[in-house]
């Protein structure tokens, strides 16, 4: 397999897996925007009332442009109100992403009533299907884009066969007002869609490698500082509403440092994803390894403290049993660590309180030599 496939693949991967908290918290203040913007177009669409009576058009046209308008402005505050709490509803950006869709088919539909070839050569009403794709790419949800885009393209494909089917054979695509429509113009139009549905997917793709560089450690691959502020608050409210217990475990590796002195700095970087990759195997679900910096790790356990000190204690015997080999013949690393156990929310109700707390007692450990784990102050 070609670069150029499996890099094609690998995007594709990413663009359909559920987005994580850290991006659904981004995606909920993006619907929110789109909604405020969705309100403000379907403002402007109360417009088409007056415009359609000043061009002369016949009552019909004057009240179902009258129709739509309110329609639209009616849903635009419905999703308006529902967006200021998208965190709780998920399936929220589908449902109004569809809606956008499926208004701009409505619309052409509705023009095509009175003359076929107006529902697919209005300019201006097809252009919404473009908004509405683009719409998504401010929402950082792949899965949302690509379903968005296929809608787009499968509701306007079944539009164009059945406005030719109904069509009569010797003016199918022709009319007075609006002139002919050709099969080329329209393939046009669809590809645009496939290429506004692939820039849309691209940017999010973009925002979701920059998100997750950002909240990641760029050595190890696990969350970083910055992702472990930001998704503590939810860690947290979680804890709350189930009634479980927390503990935050700070996390030193005694004397890392003499690997980089004796083995060099890239040695040193392999023994710590060694690491990282040992400590993450005790991790159950709903548990969070961090790395903070150098040699700190940072453990969030849905345990007590007493339960935790146990499993750090298994984990510092496995530690010490599975010692890092940078190549064969060298000698082995074998590794040790320090540890500050804190307790939420006894021993702190918030991130910084907790580290605080964590830092004292594993202080505490190395200066009692180290290879310890340090559950009260002394």
């Amino acid at each position: 397999m070609h670069a150029s496939e499996i890099r094609i693949r690998d995007t594709l991967q990413r663009l359909l897996v559920p987005p994580d908290e850290l991006m659904r918290e981004l995606g909920a203040s993006g619907e929110l925007l789109v909604a405020r913007v969705r309100a403000a177009l379907s403002a402007l669409i109360l417009l088409l009332p007056l415009v359609a009576a000043a061009t002369g058009a016949g009552t019909r046209r004057v009240l179902l442009a009258l129709g739509v308008a309110v329609l639209a402005n009616g849903m635009a505050m419905l999703w308006l109100a529902l967006a200021r709490h998208a965190r709780r509803w998920p399936w929220l950006p589908y449902a109004t992403g569809a809606w956008d869709v499926t208004l701009t088919s409505a619309a052409l539909a509705l023009l095509a009533l009175e003359d076929p070839v107006a529902g697919l050569a209005n300019p201006v009403a097809w252009c919404f299907y473009l908004i509405a794709i683009w719409f998504t790419a401010l929402r950082n949800n792949g899965r949302l884009t690509l379903f968005v885009g296929a809608l787009a393209i499968a509701q306007y494909t079944l539009l164009l066969a059945v406005l030719l089917a109904a069509a009569p054979a010797h003016d199918a695509l022709l009319s007075p007002e609006h002139g002919a429509v050709g099969m080329g113009g329209q393939a046009w139009r669809l590809l645009l869609l496939v290429i506004a549905t692939g820039l849309a997917a691209t940017v999010v793709h973009r925002m979701q490698r920059l998100v997750e560089l950002s909240g990641h450690d760029g050595l190890t691959g696990l969350p970083n500082r910055s992702w472990l502020l930001q998704r503590m608050p939810h860690v947290f409210a979680a804890a709350r509403n189930a009634g479980a217990s927390l503990t935050l475990v700070l996390l030193d590796i005694d004397r890392f440092k003499r690997v980089n002195d004796e083995a060099g700095a890239e040695v040193g970087d392999r023994a710590l994803r060694h690491i990282a990759a040992t400590m993450s195997g005790v991790l159950a679900t709903d548990e969070h390894l961090a790395r903070i910096g150098g040699q700190e790790f940072v453990l969030v356990l849905q345990c007590p403290v007493g339960s935790a000190w146990e499993r750090l204690d298994r984990l510092r015997r496995d530690l010490a049993e599975r010692p890092f080999l940078p190549e064969r013949g060298s000698d082995a690393f074998a590794f040790t660590f320090s540890a500050g156990l804190a307790a939420w929310p006894h021993d702190g109700g918030n991130t910084s309180a907790l580290l605080g707390c964590a830092d004292r007692r594993l202080k505490q450990a190395k200066a009692t030599g180290g290879n310890r784990i340090a559950a009260r102050d002394a």
